[in-house]
């Protein structure tokens, strides 16, 4: 393979590492926030309850555009590196 292509290839890495290192802290911020203002356990069994219904329209959907993007643009620079 061409230098170019693996250093596009380590960049594209590296850019779908940091995309989901970015969702990741969105969720943590979050949990720092719940801890900050000191919730009972009802309350927090109803946000956990809330959560796993609303993390499959929220966060799944993130995690599958940086994937698809990512592997798109690998096999479009293998397709070029080929031609």
């Amino acid at each position: 393979m061409s230098t170019g292509l693996i250093v596009f290839l380590v960049v594209l890495f590296i850019a779908a590492v940091g995309g989901t290192f970015f969702a990741f802290r969105q969720e943590e911020k979050k949990m720092k926030k719940y801890e900050e203002e000191g919730e009972t356990h009802e309350e927090e069994l109803k946000r956990s309850l809330e959560y796993e219904k609303s993390s499959l329209s929220s966060n799944v959907p993130t995690q599958l555009w940086i994937y698809s993007v990512t592997i798109i643009l690998a096999l479009a620079a293998l397709a070029f590196y080929l031609l």
